[in-house]
């Protein structure tokens, strides 16, 4: 009850200042990046605009990517990252109510608190909760895993391209390959080739050598089978990221 009247009182309090729950200005409407942390570059920047402007000309859903600092520097000291991404896509309005006559709202928000070391993907009311999975898996596969190695630019743009291929309906990339996994599989096949050659020159003493390279080989082939598994899953639109959208399809939070 206590953190509760808190948050009430520092929303309360932000709101009277300016009117807005969160103190960050939105981008231009074909503006996608919000780079408040600074933590992308020139090239990053480019290669999300045009992802980002491309799918929305072509399917009326916008990408936006904010990063920042820390989300108590903008209003946000106490909430969860899950209440300061809604309160922000709301806020900002990110996309389109309606499309035509039909229900739309298909907005997505990219949230990355660096200092917080948390992000959070956030959807527009029009995707219901069916893509959750997916943003899951994009948000452990594609994002989280570049940050946990430092790459954060890298993490972001595979997020936006993951986030693209989510929004058409096409397969998700792959995992990213982890070379400590990789090491293993190499161990184990070089065990087994040693299981081998030993077989050979023990001729049929080397039964013992045929059973464990058998064992060997099944759990090689499922441990590749885990590295590469993978989750499955008109005219051009001129209007711009922000028409009245608002939050409410689901997501997915991660932390580094």
């Amino acid at each position: 009850m206590r953190t509760l009247l808190l948050v009430t009182a520092l929303l309360g309090s932000a709101l009277a200042q300016d009117g807005n729950l969160i103190d960050l200005a939105p981008p231009g409407d074909r503006e996608f990046v919000l780079d408040e942390a600074g933590m992308l570059g020139e090239a990053e920047r480019l290669r999300i605009s045009s992802i980002c402007d491309k799918l929305l000309t072509e399917t009326a859903t916008p990408i936006i990517v904010v990063t920042i600092d820390k989300m108590s520097d903008h209003s946000g000291g106490g909430l969860r990252i899950e209440t300061f991404a809604t309160l922000l896509f709301d806020q900002w309005a990110i996309g389109h109510p309606e499309l035509n006559g039909e229900t739309w709202n298909t907005g997505i928000l990219l949230l990355v608190s660096e200092g917080d070391r948390k992000a959070r993907i956030e959807l527009g009311a029009g995707w219901g909760h069916e893509k959750d999975g997916l943003c899951k898996q994009i948000m452990d596969e594609q994002i989280v895993s570049r940050f946990k190695q430092g790459d954060f630019p890298a993490g972001i743009v595979a997020g936006v391209e993951a986030l693209d291929l989510m929004a058409r309906d096409k397969p998700l990339p792959a995992r990213p390959l982890d070379m400590k996994k990789v090491l293993i599989v190499v161990a184990f096949f070089g065990l087994l080739i040693f299981t081998v050659v030993s077989l050979i020159r023990r001729g049929s003493s080397g039964w013992a050598w045929l059973l464990w390279g058998a064992v060997f080989a099944i759990l090689g082939m499922l441990l590749m089978n885990m590295l590469t598994r993978r989750g499955s899953g008109g005219g051009g639109f001129s209007g711009g990221s922000f028409g009245g959208g608002f939050s409410g399809g689901g997501g997915a939070t991660g932390s580094w």
